[in-house]
């Protein structure tokens, strides 16, 4: 087993943070069976004892599926109101497939002010525990269909983070397209290896440029170091796997399939 999956069966509060490449077929449209087996995944750790939170990108996906004669408009109220066509999309789906094992979900939508004040950070953990303590899988999306860039969030992994802070979760995994962090950018180098374990994100942030470009990889990357850093610092473990590959939880578990693992110092 590898130390990722140690750290899976040991951990008892994990947030799961599905990311829309992680949902989403190669042509844009919502990938039905990958989201399937995700939930199945996530099922078995709940028969595990764990208790689980979803932090879910997808709404824009889901609303170019449910209308698809907006989904070349750049207009942000256009942008917005996808989401908010999306957002019913993504929640039936995930009632129906967590519905098959007879588990409810409830849907949370956030944004930065809710970080942001203390009574509201109160009665987000309230909910969330209420929601977890009855047995309901909660689900959390940025509130996207209002949000402007002054009260935005911006990305599902910086949200995931806080999440994951405010409610004391033991682990955040962040399913992505990627395998993990590579000693440097795979799409360049063939001999490309990938890190296991990470302690020193300090270092990892340093070597990334103000444009987003690093060794190891560019863009998305990014984002999800800086969560890690924000995690680890309350003592919370990141993993960061490849959630388009079929049942890639269990395989981190039993070791036919590898991650990168953050820890804080």
């Amino acid at each position: 087993m590898s130390t990722a999956g140690e750290v899976i069966n040991e951990s008892r509060k994990v947030v799961v943070k599905i990311g829309s490449q992680t949902l989403s077929d190669e042509h844009g449209a919502v990938n039905k069976a990958a989201m399937h087996n995700i939930v199945e995944q996530l099922h078995d750790l709940r028969k595990q004892g764990k208790q689980i939170i979803i932090v879910s990108s997808g709404a824009g996906i889901c609303g170019v599926g449910a209308i698809n004669k907006w989904h070349r408009k750049e207009d942000i109220n256009y942008k917005q109101a996808l989401c908010a066509i999306g957002q019913v999309e993504l929640m039936m789906a995930y009632k129906e497939l967590f519905g098959e094992y007879g588990i409810h979900v409830g849907q949370m939508l956030l944004s930065r002010e809710d970080f942001g004040d203390h009574m509201r950070n109160l009665h987000i953990r309230n909910t969330l525990f209420t929601l977890v303590d009855e047995g309901v899988v909660p689900v959390i999306n940025e509130n996207d269909s209002v949000s402007v860039e002054e009260i935005k969030i911006g990305d599902n992994d910086t949200l995931s983070a806080l999440t994951a802070n405010l409610w004391g979760a033991d682990l955040l995994i962040i399913l992505s397209d990627i395998d993990g962090i590579y000693d440097k950018n795979p799409k360049e180098y063939r001999d490309a290896e990938l890190i296991e374990e990470v302690h020193d994100i300090d270092g990892l942030m340093l070597e990334i440029d103000s444009s987003g470009k690093s060794r190891f990889g560019t863009g998305g990357v990014v984002t999800k170091i800086s969560a890690a850093e924000r995690v680890t610092k309350y003592g919370i473990p990141l993993i960061l796997a490849n959630g388009t590959k079929p049942d890639i939880l269990r395989k981190i578990v039993d070791g036919s399939e590898k991650a990168t693992i953050f820890y804080g110092k």
